[in-house]
């Protein structure tokens, strides 16, 4: 996997997942919406430690910076 995450790319998923944890544990979601959104946080947070979005790849987007 070629990495294809820049660092701002990252914080944004942070922050939305974070985002989604707090609706989620002040009752502000629930029931279905909740497991999606649930799932899309944990698939946020998976792809940002990994540096890479395996939907980037098919159209060659990279937010990350070129050396």
């Amino acid at each position: 996997m070629k990495k294809n995450m820049g660092s701002t790319d990252k914080i944004i998923r942070i922050a939305i997942a974070i985002l989604i944890a707090i609706l989620y544990f002040t009752n502000s979601i629930s029931g279905t919406l909740a497991l999606v959104l649930g799932a899309f946080a944990v698939i946020f947070i998976i792809t940002s430690f990994i540096s890479f979005c395996p939907l980037y790849a098919p159209f060659g987007i990279s937010t990350r910076k070129k050396i």
